[in-house]
């Protein structure tokens, strides 16, 4: 039997079931008159949107996929290697990251160098080598620390440094092969052989008996040139010879005397011309001559006693003098000029003399130096030194060009320039074992890239150095770049975009977390206000008839204002504008 409390809460609860039951039926039903009414359509309003302050941004969005850039094919210029024997690689390529002075792969044994250059290697680099891809090869050499030159040459200082290279890397540069060294020792000895040739047969030819009588007539023509020249040269030197000499110096002695004569004698003629002297007769000279001491006659008193008078003296006999004094100076100048002249000519015909020798003796000189050629280029011993002298003269021109590239040497094969390091090898296209032919990996950059293209429209928005945003699906982003666009960001070997779409290229900045393959979003940065600026959404600005931008402003409800607005950046479908407008307030953008 049931519990009265049992019983009356399922009373409870049936009639609880009943109310909600009848409840549900009459929402269900309707008068046909709200049926209509709720069927009617809603009183038309204006669909709104709030004026805002903010930094507006405007970008062109892409899609692309993150791979190191620059790609670029990598080949061989040549055998690597001394020998152009078949080219089998020994180490293959290693996908990864590569450093200047590192080692891309083994041919053959031999190393294959990744140096930084813009000039590709093209040939076999040797001894005495020169140009543009030598210097950049200097270049390298002195960025990995090995103390190249910079003359643009490859000579010893170059060759030591690459040497050093080698064996940083445990390798050996490249030597002459065993084939080369045997004929550069073959060469020495034909030079050898051909100097002992020369010296035998040249000795053969001056003991030879046909020449010595010429020989000796040229010796002597050679020395009686030498005694001719040497006597005018002492001729030409010496003034006088030593008797006119002699003589000159008596010429001399005697015009000296014959000076000293003039002079006393004149001397004496002056001195006769200003003493006066007395004037007796004759008789009363002699007179007094014969007698000398007979007392003077006593004159009459009172009467004066008479004075002698003055008279000339004589001077004919020290005029005379003078004369004959005067005739023998001049006789003895004459004589003194007669001695010099004699000995002038006697010294300009002895040196004509000498002149005259020295030409005969050029003459016989010549004429012995052209006897003996004639009988050394007629004897056949001369024959055989003349042939000997070519030969040696062959044999060092041989060896002398032999030379100019023999010695260590970079075979072409053996260093690859690449434009930028470091770099990624990213593919491989070439196993140990295999044949070298061709590429043999492709390289990149060690910098991420994104590729990716634009519709024609957009891309004439864009310009190389913009800045841009790579998103991954994770929501991370990082700064970027844009690097180029159109055919500079194609990517070599890769298919044309259509739809006249172009190709971009993005690099991004630190790429920390970013793995090569992942799929982004790149946002590049077109246009941006430096301020926040009030903007609406493009649909609320309407273009008058006057061409003038204007936008609604409700004031009201249902009620609005128009506003003349100027339009700046769009982006996002929303625009700047300004003029009468203020944050907060709705404009206008459809009516519903």
């Amino acid at each position: 039997m049931r519990s009265p409390r049992r019983l009356a809460a399922v009373v409870l609860a049936g009639v609880v079931l009943v109310a909600l039951a009848g409840w549900a039926v009459s929402t269900r039903l309707r008068s046909p008159a709200d049926e209509a009414s709720r069927r009617a359509a809603p009183t038309p309003s204006l669909v709104t949107a709030a004026v805002e302050r903010r930094r507006l941004v405007s970008t062109v969005v892409v899609n692309g996929t993150l791979e190191y850039g620059s790609p670029l094919p990598v080949g061989l210029a040549g055998a690597v290697g001394g020998a152009s024997e078949l080219q089998r690689a020994t180490r293959a390529p290693r996908p990864g990251r590569i450093a200047e002075g590192g080692v891309l792969m083994e041919v053959n044994g031999r190393p294959v160098f990744v140096l930084r250059g813009s000039v590709p290697m093209h040939r076999t680099i040797t001894p005495g080598s020169e140009g543009d891809d030598v210097t950049q090869l200097q270049r390298a050499l002195r960025r990995l620390g090995h103390r190249a030159p910079s003359t643009g040459v490859f000579d010893r200082a170059t060759v030591a440094a690459l040497t050093r290279l080698y064996a940083a890397k445990g390798y050996q540069a490249q030597r002459p092969a065993l084939a080369d060294r045997q004929t550069y020792e073959t060469l020495r000895k034909a030079v050898r052989t051909a100097k002992e040739t020369l010296a035998a047969e040249q000795q053969a030819l001056d003991r030879g008996r046909d020449v010595l009588p010429l020989k000796l007539r040229l010796k002597n023509a050679r020395t009686g040139l030498t005694a001719a020249r040497r006597a005018l040269a002492e001729a030409r030197s010496q003034e006088l010879p030593p008797a006119d000499q002699a003589r000159l110096s008596a010429a001399d002695s005697a015009v000296r005397a014959a000076e000293e004569r003039l002079l006393e004698a004149e001397q004496a003629l002056a001195a006769a011309r200003t003493r006066p002297t007395s004037a007796p007769t004759a008789a009363a000279t002699d007179a007094t001559t014969a007698a000398p001491t007979a007392a003077p006659t006593a004159a009459p008193t009172g009467t004066p006693a008479p004075q002698p008078t003055a008279s000339p003296a004589d001077t004919r006999l020290l005029e005379l003098r003078v004369a004959n004094a005067r005739a023998d100076l001049s006789a003895a100048q004459e004589a003194r000029d007669l001695i010099v002249k004699e000995a002038e000519q006697a010294r300009a015909a002895r040196v004509e003399q000498l002149r005259a020798a020295v030409r005969t003796a050029q003459e016989t000189l010549a004429t012995a130096e052209q006897a003996l050629r004639q009988a050394r280029q007629l004897s056949p011993a001369r024959l055989k030194v003349t042939g000997a002298r070519a030969d040696v003269v062959a044999a060092e021109e041989m060896l002398t060009e032999y030379s100019r590239t023999y010695g260590v040497s970079i075979p072409p094969g053996e260093v690859v320039f690449l434009p930028k390091l470091p770099a990624r090898v990213r593919k491989v296209s070439v196993k140990a074992g295999q044949r070298v032919e061709g590429e043999v990996a492709t390289v990149t950059s060690s910098s991420f890239a994104v590729t990716a293209s634009v519709e024609a429209a957009e891309s004439e928005l864009l310009r190389a150095g913009m800045p841009a945003t790579v998103e991954l699906d994770t929501g991370r982003s990082y700064p970027a770049r844009l690097t180029a666009v159109g055919d500079k960001a194609r990517v070599p070997g890769s298919a044309a975009a259509e739809g006249g779409a172009q190709p971009v290229l993005i690099t991004p900045g630190p790429a920390k977390g970013l793995k090569a393959g992942t799929a982004v979003t790149a946002r590049i940065t077109v246009g941006a206000t430096k301020d926040p600026v009030l903007v609406v959404p493009v649909a609320a600005v309407i273009t008058s008839a006057d061409g003038r931008a204007r936008v609604r402003v409700e004031y009201a409800t249902d009620r609005t204002r128009d506003v003349e607005v100027r339009t700046g950046l769009s982006a996002d479908g929303n625009v700047e504008v300004t003029g009468d407008l203020k944050e907060g307030d709705r404009v206008v953008v459809g009516d519903a």
